[in-house]
């Protein structure tokens, strides 16, 4: 009896061993490490704009010098076509194909033309509460992985909180130390559209989703002392009217002030360098939107429209500035 009780207590102290190791390895999941390799990855939206037999050709070579540079992955932050283009099934689907054809994983996050547009002569007249419907079901219907012709494991806000398991969209993974959170913030002030009931419920409700996306991505963040984190949304918060620079605070009129405002409050709290990821407006430009309450945050507006270029997004925590963006020039247009 001996031998056994000393046999039994040796194995419950090898099981509380494993135990306790397992839930160190999750706690410390995506946690900062000296290890911690340089890598690069691509971003682009808001395009391609035009006419499918004028655009498309231009696109796919930008998508393949995408593909030359091998990145660990791609970030498009929505708009896949131009507002005054259709909405139509066969539309959304071409831009879907698209995104398949990147070789890397691509991660992507909704504009407004995809849905909240759609109402419009030129797009349409599409409802786009159904659109977006359309796009849940066919961009985001294929679990805990990303697109692009090989797909990465991610995290889906619909996986991880019951409350809104109807936002797959929002997604968040990590790469070396450096947590990516991607949110459905679009243009259009965020289709805040205060003149019809169905626009203002939908905005209220996918609002309070992206808030506490973005919450539990900053603290999860914080928790495994995260090196830097990348957010990727759609929208121009930064447009006259959407956002006072003397203030730093959001206008109440706007679609963007809760989410704003959370993010400047998480922003400061997290300290640590913040690639604030957008487009909608087609200029490229890095700025410190908030310089006084939250200076870690760099914004980067990608290309668009016209410019039918990308950028790269070297990441490098090992030192001070962490992010070193560039450029890539479609060559199909500098030629």
């Amino acid at each position: 009896m001996g031998s056994m009780g000393n046999s039994a207590s040796l194995w419950k102290k090898r099981l509380g061993g494993l135990f306790c190791a397992a839930a160190l390895l999750a706690m410390t999941a995506g946690a900062a490490s000296a290890d911690d390799k340089p890598f690069t990855f691509v971003a682009l939206g808001d395009m391609p704009y035009g006419k499918p037999a004028k655009v498309y050709a231009p696109f796919k070579t930008l998508i393949g010098q995408v593909n030359a540079l091998n990145p660990a992955f791609t970030i498009h932050i929505g708009d896949t076509k131009s507002g005054s283009t259709p909405c139509s099934d066969e539309m959304l689907l071409e831009q879907l194909a698209f995104m398949n054809s990147f070789d890397a994983p691509l991660v992507y996050t909704p504009g407004d033309n995809e849905w909240t547009d759609c109402h419009r002569r030129k797009a349409g007249r599409f409802d786009p509460i159904e659109r977006l419907s359309f796009l849940r079901k066919h961009y985001f219907s294929h679990g805990p992985r990303s697109l692009g012709k090989v797909p990465m494991k991610i995290e889906r806000q619909s996986d991880l909180m019951k409350e809104y398991a109807k936002y797959p969209e929002n997604s968040r993974f990590v790469k070396e130390g450096v947590h990516f959170v991607a949110a459905h913030v679009v243009g259009s002030n965020n289709n805040f559209e205060v003149r019809v009931r169905r626009a203002i419920k939908e905005f209220f409700a996918r609002d309070a989703a992206n808030v506490a996306w973005l919450k539990t991505g900053f603290d999860r963040a914080i928790a495994v002392k995260a090196r830097a984190l990348v957010l990727a949304i759609h929208a121009d918060m930064f447009k006259p009217g959407f956002f006072r620079a003397k203030k730093e605070a959001f206008s109440g009129a706007s679609g963007f002030k809760r989410f704003g405002d959370t993010l400047i409050k998480k922003a400061a709290a997290f300290k640590k360098p913040i690639l604030l990821i957008y487009g909608d407006s087609h200029k490229y430009k890095t700025t410190r939107p908030f310089q006084k309450k939250a200076p870690n945050v760099v914004a980067l507006q990608v290309f668009g429209a016209k410019q039918m270029h990308a950028v790269k997004v070297t990441v490098d925590t090992n030192k001070p500035a962490v992010f070193d963006i560039q450029p890539v020039k479609n060559k199909a247009l500098t030629n």
